[in-house]
């Protein structure tokens, strides 16, 4: 019991520069998506064909492994928290955000898609919830299904914390880490990822983001979350996983080339092929998490002076990024510059706009501070801002 308690004291740095690095990822993800030949919020007039296969392959995984991340955070966010604290702490870093969100960020959004249709933003405001769920009407989360997600998963969680501070909880879990710490026996966990698919996609196929129709994805996601609280925050576990971090990359290359090879193994046999295909996705969601995990593990267990300036600002940066890309994207399409410049002007655009936002606005104000999913600023770093803003108007 001391040393659970010892662990949950030690900061994870490699869980920070992971969330970090995924984060950072959905932003790159998003850049491609304007010039994907898929259908997005804006895109491109050209499409980048060599961008499908690549976006694919990333899908697969990040979004798995970031709810992963999520569960290893819960864990040692909960410490000694009750069940009630726990509660008030998740209602207050995801609800309120996404409320936030929900009525500033995403008609931002649903305007600029539809800035044909109306005057102005102002003229849009009365219109926001015109035609019902997106796309076809106006209300929509966007981005913010993520947020939404977690907070429900915590609903659903809460009852059951008690029972995670129990001996038989520990019992349970101390048997499925001596299971799992065996070479690559993390592997079976792909039974209950498997089996929870092919059981829910038969009635729920698609990916929505909409909840209501999403049961298959959003179970997919609660395997991935409780499986980090529950394992993942093992130092046997980690330990095992860094250990065989290689063998699970060698797993994610093979199956990859499977995945890229299914139409010549298979041919014109579609139903055999899409079990085959989506059966193997799994496979390689699972082992790229392994994999990152394991690497992350490996090279960033290392401090570094802007890693707590950048793990407080990464959940802003989150809740801003598509908002940025969209508004910039729409602009920066229309100017009659290469594709590539496009691109490129994109990138530096929305980044620079939101870490203006962030820095010199959100992080300021305490009542944006929670808008926006961060702490209040202590009464220590009020004071520190205040001494460095003295310091400078002295020094001019």
């Amino acid at each position: 019991m001391n040393s659970q308690v010892e662990t949950k004291k030690q900061r994870q740095y490699f869980v920070d520069w992971l969330r970090i690095g995924l984060i950072i990822s959905v932003f790159f993800f998003h850049v491609g998506m304007i010039f994907k030949s898929e259908q997005w919020h804006v895109n491109s007039k050209e499409s980048f064909e060599f961008l499908d296969p690549i976006m694919w392959w990333l899908h697969l995984w990040r979004m798995p492994l970031l709810f992963l991340v999520s569960g290893v955070g819960t864990y040692y966010a909960i410490g000694h928290r009750t069940s009630l604290q726990y509660l008030k702490e998740r209602f207050t870093r995801l609800y309120i955000p996404f409320t936030v969100g929900f009525f500033t960020l995403v008609p931002l959004m649903v305007y600029v898609e539809r800035i044909d249709n109306y005057n102005s933003f102002l003229d849009f405001i009365p219109h926001m919830f015109d035609g019902g769920p997106y796309p076809v009407g106006n209300i929509s989360w966007h981005h913010l299904w993520f947020i939404l997600y977690l907070f429900i998963i915590s609903l659903l969680i809460t009852p059951f914390l008690n029972y995670t501070k129990s001996g038989h909880y520990n019992m349970v879990r101390g048997r499925l880490i001596v299971l799992m710490t065996k070479c690559m026996s993390l592997n079976w966990l792909l039974p209950v990822i498997i089996g929870s698919q092919l059981i829910l996609r038969q009635y729920f196929p698609k990916s929505t983001h909409a909840l209501y129709n999403d049961w298959a994805y959003f179970m997919y996601y609660l395997i991935f979350f409780i499986s980090g609280f529950m394992l993942f925050t093992s130092p046997k576990i980690i330990q095992a996983l860094t250990r065989d971090r290689r063998l699970y990359l060698l797993q994610t290359v093979i199956l990859t080339f499977i995945l890229f090879s299914l139409p010549t193994i298979f041919g014109q046999s579609a139903i055999v092929q899409d079990y085959a295909r989506g059966i193997t996705e799994m496979i390689i969601s699972l082992s790229c998490g392994l994999t990152a995990i394991g690497y992350f593990k490996r090279y960033f267990t290392k401090d570094h002076k802007y890693r707590k300036v950048m793990n407080e600002a990464i959940y802003p940066f989150y809740l801003l990024h598509q908002p940025a890309l969209i508004f910039v994207g729409y602009f920066v399409l229309q100017w009659n510059v290469s594709y590539g410049l496009q691109a490129l002007l994109i990138i530096i655009l929305s980044l620079v706009s939101i870490l203006i936002t962030y820095w010199c606005i959100i992080r300021k104000s305490n009542i944006l501070r929670i808008s926006f999913g961060m702490k209040k600023k202590s009464k220590k770093q009020a004071i520190e801002s205040i001494a460095l803003k003295n310091k400078l108007a002295l020094d001019k």
